[in-house]
């Protein structure tokens, strides 16, 4: 691989010079992870925001048009619309004009009275509104939690139980904009370049459109990815001497309407490819809050401060554990190579394909920690099941943290 841009040296805070092109990658070594490339592959233009600013504006304004309110179930009156025989509509306590529930809350509100929501679906609205009623009046929790919005009508955006604790989507974007500004560029975090693979260089310098955009919100959800590609990390070298690069990224996820948790994860990776998969990932840490009674102290207290801390955190243990894994040579031999994985509980089918997978990589067979790590993930890209992936993976990382 030909290097087109220089690659500075990391000063005293292990901070990188800025490269000013695309630099060479390599893809072999880490996992791959598809969960960006998931969402990339599902959201319709008008979930796709091309900055963090256009983002927030979004999600704040509809949460400024938001009501929250703790009613009995007993109190809500279903019944078929007046506007549309075919849809529902629901009176609350409190509010005088007829809520419409939106796809999500309907489910919702099914769930919550016990109701399969895809037949409730297939039923005419007045006989759906019958059977939610019966439901409601029934219903043994008593309370529950509604989200209403005005947006020309008034709609129903959630159904949740009285102690429900809500982040607030335009919460969790306002935390990612203290360390990332706009997220296109005027601080170092923003949304990812892209890898060439006719060249296997990874050019951070790619226009944000809507096909390029890793910042979405749906009216369920919020999803962020941002990384700071334009200061790579030199973590040691390749076997071909060129310099192996990584850079930092993270991506976070709320719904403020109960489809999801709150939740973050950050890492280190080398190339980000046009369908925004995640390639060479390497220490992939992941916190998650659930919406419970308390979840917004934990916001407060824990993941906003994790933003930050890993924002202002320094590669220099990263660097030093990839450093170590490489330098500690644990086999020599056959012999030495089975025993270390049979040892950590492979089998030896297993223990044959994690060193040809380091054979088919490296041109020789494993001989440092960092060797074995790599060929346990290779060989886990290859299982079809998404469990046994996993545990090889967790092995290979439990390993590598002990080398550093």
């Amino acid at each position: 691989m030909n290097m087109t841009t220089n690659i500075g040296n990391a000063d005293s805070n292990h901070r990188q010079q800025p490269v000013s092109g695309a630099f060479g990658i390599d893809i072999s070594r880490g996992e791959r992870i598809g969960r960006v490339s998931s969402e990339w592959f599902s959201r319709p233009a008008d979930q796709r925001y091309l900055s963090l600013t256009e983002l927030y504006q979004a999600v704040r304004t509809r949460a400024d048009r938001a009501t929250a309110r703790t009613i009995e179930s007993r109190a809500v009156r279903v019944e078929a619309s007046r506007d549309d025989a075919e849809r529902l509509s629901l009176i609350v306590p409190g509010q005088k004009q007829m809520i419409a529930p939106t796809h999500w809350s309907f489910g919702q509100l099914c769930s919550l009275v016990g109701a399969p929501a895809t037949y409730m679906r297939q039923l005419p609205a007045p006989l759906a509104g019958i059977n939610l009623q019966h439901g409601l009046l029934n219903h043994r929790a008593e309370l529950v939690k509604t989200l209403e919005a005005e947006d020309g009508r008034i709609e129903l955006r959630a159904v949740t139980g009285p102690d429900y604790g809500r982040i607030w989507d335009h919460e969790l974007v306002a935390a990612v904009m203290k360390i990332a500004g706009n997220g296109t560029g005027d601080t170092m975090w923003k949304v990812p370049g892209m890898l060439d693979w006719a060249t296997m260089m990874h050019n951070p310098f790619v226009d944000i459109t809507k096909d390029t955009t890793t910042l979405y919100a749906s009216d369920r959800d919020v999803f962020l990815f941002l990384v700071d590609d334009t200061h790579p990390i030199e973590a040691g070298r390749l076997p071909n001497g060129e310099p192996d690069l990584y850079f930092r990224g993270f991506y976070c996820w709320n719904s403020e309407v109960g489809s999801k948790t709150l939740g973050i994860a950050s890492f280190y990776l080398r190339a980000v490819c046009m369908n925004r998969n995640l390639w060479g990932v390497e220490g992939f840490e992941e916190i998650s809050i659930r919406h419970s009674k308390f979840a917004a102290q934990r916001f407060a207290h824990e993941a906003a401060p994790a933003l930050t801390s890993f924002a202002n955190s320094s590669p220099a243990p990263f660097i030093a554990g990839i450093k170590s894994a490489r330098e500690k040579i644990v086999a020599r031999s056959d012999e030495d190579r089975e025993m270390f994985l049979r040892k950590r509980g492979f089998s030896k089918a297993e223990t044959g394909k994690v060193i040809e997978a380091v054979l088919q990589e490296e041109g020789r067979p494993p001989e440092s920690i960092f060797d074995f790590v790599q060929g346990m993930t290779v060989h886990a890209r290859s299982k079809s099941h998404q469990d046994s992936r996993l545990e090889l993976e967790g092995k290979a990382k439990a390993l590598l943290e002990k080398a550093a």
